[in-house]
């Protein structure tokens, strides 16, 4: 096959080569590694905090030499050959645009930020693997999480247009720079953004598209909903050549999830349930006749065999919904410290060993918002609650609610701000062999593969081709 025809395109409901071939994109986004997540490698708050405080330790050499050693060891030619033994073809490779512009030299190109992005786009292609890019991070912070690096739970982005024609600009040099790269399955432009107003995200994405466009008018785009990839109707007719991607999380599969089938937060989630929310989630894509890739989904695993089984069920459920409705997917995570990815760091590891018991405290003060809960603290939690509740019982903020918003201050941003302090002092004194080791311990070779997960994942794509899906249902 020749590059032109490697090349991916929207064809009705379905992406295809350059021979007309139907390709389903079925992967794995790589997260915690070019967008640091703190569940991921377990560090507290955001990724800028904890890379502000770790410099201060460490000096500004020996902290370059610690991440990009990081950075390096977290996904190489070993994981993309992985990823493709278990008959994957896509990665979703998630981005803090940090990494390509400081923010005292707004517009200016850091070439020094490509060499990782660069390195694993060629090497997934060597393997057969499609890359999916990902702007996880935006100038002035897109959602209100820390996965958008964000520390004040405000999504600037959406109040000053500084911040977008940053985005705009730094979008139209990625594009420029592969416009020609066959591997590259297309460009996922903002990952879950959140426009309070939802007046603005419409208007935006319009105008990014067309700056996008006019670099490179070959490659798909990935344009997620609004609210986190759930809402799509600030889209009208879809654009050429885009597929509009939703995130699927069952609610029954977070870390504060109950019994599946069984409640969870007052609601009932089985698998009725789940083709309910999937269809609520693609509704957009159906009606108009475009490709459904879901671009995140996956639940969280506790140690509990029990439990586990009940959330690899949830994942199977999942996955025979998306088939039936001939959806493509990319699963969260790949490699993480040990609650979601299809490897994880090894509990004998230097890094579990240096950052165990910091992890556990982490844990206990419900710090960590995708990986722990508040039962260590509702002494203190659950009075403010009622307070809120008591004294403004008329505030339902946006995203999420008044409950959300309220441990996103407490326990996300006023616990796990000072926590930086704490981890990053646990690098005070190591020397460079130490420090590497604790890189390397995320290498493929040392960490623990989740077998029952691949197993899943591997049985899966083997029986079920990129072309072998019916035509889409409205009901499971």
């Amino acid at each position: 096959m020749t590059d032109d025809q490697r090349f991916l395109r929207v064809s009705g409901d379905r992406l295809v080569d350059g021979s007309g071939a139907v390709v389903r994109l079925r992967g794995v986004g790589v997260g915690g590694w070019l967008n640091m997540e703190n569940f991921i490698t377990g560090y507290p708050a955001t990724e800028t905090l904890m890379r502000r405080a770790v410099r201060d330790v460490l000096g500004d050499e020996r902290y370059r030499r610690f991440f990009d050693r990081l950075l390096t060891a977290f996904f190489d030619e070993r994981d993309a050959a992985f990823l493709a033994s278990l008959g994957l073809n896509c990665v979703r490779l998630p981005f803090n645009y940090r990494h390509f512009e400081d923010d005292l030299a707004p517009f200016t190109i850091l070439e020094e930020g490509f060499a990782h992005l660069d390195r694993v786009i060629d090497a997934c292609a060597r393997h057969g693997v499609y890359s999916v890019l990902d702007l996880h991070a935006a100038p002035g912070a897109q959602n209100h999480h820390w996965h958008s690096d964000n520390a004040t739970h405000l999504p600037a982005f959406w109040e000053h247009v500084h911040f977008q024609d940053r985005l705009v600009h730094l979008w139209q040099v990625i594009a420029d720079r592969y416009a020609d790269n066959p591997w590259v399955a297309g460009y996922n432009l903002l990952n879950e953004p959140a426009d309070p107003t939802g007046e603005i995200i419409g208007p935006f994405y319009a105008r990014l598209v067309k700056a996008v466009r006019e670099v490179d008018p070959r490659h798909t785009l990935f344009l997620d909903g609004n609210t986190y990839s759930t809402r799509f109707d600030m889209f009208g007719d879809p654009w050429e050549n885009t597929v509009y991607t939703c995130h699927d999380y069952a609610l029954a599969g977070f870390v504060y999830g109950g019994d599946y089938p069984g409640y969870t937060e007052g609601e009932w989630v089985d698998r009725d349930q789940l083709a309910a929310k999937f269809l609520e989630r693609s509704e957009y894509q159906r009606r108009t006749g475009t490709p459904i890739w879901v671009g995140e989904f996956g639940p969280v695993y506790t140690g509990d065999p029990a439990r586990d089984a009940q959330r690899y069920q949830i994942l199977r459920d999942q996955l025979d919904l998306y088939d039936a409705h001939g959806a493509g997917w990319s699963l969260w995570t790949y490699k993480d410290v040990g609650l979601q990815g299809l490897v994880h760091l090894d509990p004998q590891s230097p890094y579990a060993r240096r950052f165990g018991d910091f992890q556990a405290k982490k844990a206990r003060l419900g710090a960590d918002h995708w990986g722990s809960t508040d039962e260590g603290i509702r002494q203190l939690t659950e009075p403010i609650h009622a307070f809120m509740d008591e004294e403004f019982p008329g505030f339902d903020p946006y995203p999420f609610g008044r409950r959300k918003y309220t441990e996103d201050l407490v326990r996300h941003i006023l616990f796990a701000q000072p926590l930086t302090v704490e981890y990053a002092d646990l690098f005070r004194g190591l020397d460079d062999t130490e420090l590497d080791a604790l890189a390397d311990s995320f290498a493929l070779p040392a960490c623990i593969r989740r077998d029952q997960l691949t197993a899943i994942l591997t049985d899966h794509c083997k029986h079920s081709g990129s072309e072998d899906t019916p035509a889409r249902a409205e009901t499971m």
